[in-house]
Order: C-alpha cells, then structure tokens, then sequence
C-alpha cells in the first residue's frame, strides 16, 4: 500500500514487538507495554497514514485499545486462530516472527477484516468484569476437583485439615463471584439501553442472566454483531457441509471453531427451556419420535433461542408466546 505505514504488533504482558514496514522497507523495535510509552511512539505518525494490526490477546490489549481510541488510529484485531490458519506451513516462531507475520497478514487482508471499533465504556467494563468472573469459576471447579482428592490421604491423617482449608478457600471464591455479578448488574442498569436490551432478551424463554449478559458483551450491545446467523455460526450452532465431489460427503456439522463459552451457555439455555417451556418442550419431543438426533434438536433449540433474542431486540418487544412451531 503506497503512502502507508504498516504496523503489525505481538504483544505480551510487559513489552509489544513491533514490525513497521514502509513503502516495502521493514523495520522492527520494542517498546514497553504501558500507556505513556505507547503515546509516546505512536505520537510520531501521521494517524491518516497509519494502519496497525494485532491479536487478540485479551487483557494485554487494553493499553493499546486506550491510545488507538485516544489518537483516532486505524486498526485491526485479528483472531490468532485465522492468522494461524492463514500462513501455511512454519517452522519455529519468536515474539519478532510474529510482528512480521501479523504485518503480512494485515497488508494482504485488510480488505477482508473489519476495523476495530472503540467499545463504549460499560461494554468494556462489563466484558472484564465477565472474564474476571469466568477466572474465579475455573478455579472454584479446581479446588472442588482437588476436595475428592484429599480423600485419598487419610492415612497420612492430613485429610479433614486440607478439606477445611479447601472449603473456606471455595466460600470465599463464590463470595467474589457473587460480589462481580452484583457489579455486573449494576453496570447493565446504569445505561439505559443495556438494561432494556437485558430485561428484553430475559423474556425469551430458557435464557437466564448470564446469557443475557454474555449476549450484550460479545455483540457490544448488538452493534458488531446485528444478525442471528452470525451469532449462531460465532456461537457453534450452524451446521456446515461436508462434501467434495461425489465420493465424498458427510453429514452437516457444526465447527469446532467457535466460542466455547458462548456455546456451553446457551446448551444450559436450551435444555433449560426444553424442560420449562410447554412449546419447546413439545417442540422436543414432536421431534425425537419423528427420529431426529436429541444433540441436533437440541442445537436446533439454541438457534431458536438467538434468532428469538434478536426478534425481541429487533422490535423492542418482550418476547411473546407463538404455539405454531415449525
């Protein structure tokens, strides 16, 4: 691209590698990964001549994010997993390897991949909050996990004191997570239009509030993400084909690239409105005596469940019972 400085940048905890390639000249640097050192690089540039492009790393990205709204920078988030995919076969790899082949991608790609928009302030703050919850889950099944293994010791007689540390160690976990979610909820019913769009999307039956607040961040508030076939294939639920020629062919599946998270939830959803709701619960059963797989109505459920999500949002209306179901 002529007149434009590409910067692909890997980022780690505490330094981002930078590949800057101009007019076909590359050149590499470090810096640290802190607010003021970045300012001050990317003070430099000329912002309208400036593309830069990275992974999503998670929270390390987010001294990035501040200086990329803060200067009006044109960016790009890739998925490490479609910039894994992309480059073929590799050999070896090094925190300057990757800037590299994060700058290659993005100057082959750009037209392809979306520009990163700003999230607003309570969609990042709850997204963080969300991971934060999701972290202190992990290490709660952990230490349940660790409690059946104590047992194992009781000829060492050091089994109960363990379990008794085990136990307070896990009420105060589930303390925090309680505390976040109230932090969560606040969050969502300090804006408006979030706390609208959560009470609209709770009225669709089978989901809870935990989807509702998963569905509110992945989407930031249904901006980046505006259609439920979109969600679905995000989500895990959309079938593909798998087929090549006439010798070859199974049946549809979904993919396994997918948001696991998002789709665990709404499994719990699905099975969730099979069992409450009388339509979907005949829905169900109509469609298992007619032969179905139970996983594909199932699935088929849990897309009912995010195209009804987005009927709801889409009319700004609960969601009301319809007993025709196809």
């Amino acid at each position: 691209m002529e007149n434009k400085t590409i910067i692909g940048i890997d980022i780690s905890c505490k330094t981002l590698d930078l590949c800057i390639r101009v007019n076909g000249t590359t050149n590499y640097t470090v810096i640290k990964n802190d607010v003021k050192s970045i300012h001050k690089y990317f003070k430099q540039y000329n912002v309208s001549e400036l593309v830069v492009a990275m992974e999503n790393t998670g929270r390390y990205n987010w001294n990035l994010f501040q200086i990329m709204e803060q200067l009006n920078i044109r960016a790009y988030v890739i998925s490490p997993l479609h910039l894994k995919k992309s480059i073929g076969l590799v050999r070896g790899k090094n925190d300057k390897i990757d800037a590299l082949r994060i700058c290659s991608f993005i100057e082959k790609n750009m037209q392809d991949i979306p520009q990163w928009k700003p999230s607003a302030k309570e969609i990042t703050k709850l997204k963080i909050l969300i991971t934060e919850r999701n972290s202190r889950i992990k290490i709660k099944r952990k230490l349940v996990t660790q409690q059946q293994d104590y047992k194992l010791m009781k000829g060492f007689e050091i089994d109960k004191k363990l379990i008794d540390l085990n136990k307070k160690l896990i009420k105060s976990i589930e303390g925090q997570i309680k505390e976040i979610e109230i932090q969560i909820e606040d969050t969502i019913n300090m804006n408006t239009e979030l706390s609208k769009q959560a009470e609209l999307i709770k009225s669709v039956p089978g989901v809870g509030k935990v989807l509702s607040w998963l569905l509110i961040s992945k989407t930031d508030g249904f901006t980046t993400i505006n259609c439920p076939r979109k969600l679905a294939c995000y989500s895990g639920v959309v079938p593909f084909e798998n087929q090549s020629g006439t010798s070859i062919y199974r049946k549809p599946r979904v993919s396994i690239f997918a948001d696991k998270n998002m789709k665990s939830t709404l499994h719990l959803a699905a099975m969730s409105a099979i069992q409450n709701n009388e339509e979907l619960k005949k829905y169900y059963k109509r469609k298992v005596e007619e032969g179905k797989n139970k996983m594909l109505v199932i699935n088929a459920v849990r897309n009912k469940i995010i195209h009804r999500v987005f009927a709801v949002i889409k009319r700004q209306k609960p969601y009301e019972i319809n007993l025709v179901l196809s």
